[in-house]
């Protein structure tokens, strides 16, 4: 039953696209390619990429102590169980 909403939405949102005609399309494609072309909306752009760059690399390496932390800590419990209790 929750298809039928999406299938309506999506036939007005083509009969209302079909409406506005090419000539809106290419208006709202050309105002979108200025934006992106800005020399502001580009520097924002590198900031960011870089900033998301920088903080993947020290996620990572935050991810990799704590996988190292835990993968010590089972060997040591494994360790010191299998000398309580030695395999049959």
């Amino acid at each position: 039953m929750k298809k039928i909403p999406l299938l309506v939405a999506a036939g007005v949102g083509y009969v209302l696209g079909a409406k506005a005609g090419r000539g809106r399309y290419e208006q709202i494609r050309s105002g979108a390619q200025k934006i992106a072309e800005n020399p502001k909306v580009q520097s924002a752009s590198h900031k960011a990429s870089e900033a998301v760059a920088t903080q993947a690399a020290a996620a990572a390496d935050v991810a990799k102590e704590k996988v190292t932390d835990v993968a010590s800590a089972a060997a040591d419990k494994v360790r010191h169980e299998t000398s309580i209790n030695p395999a049959p």
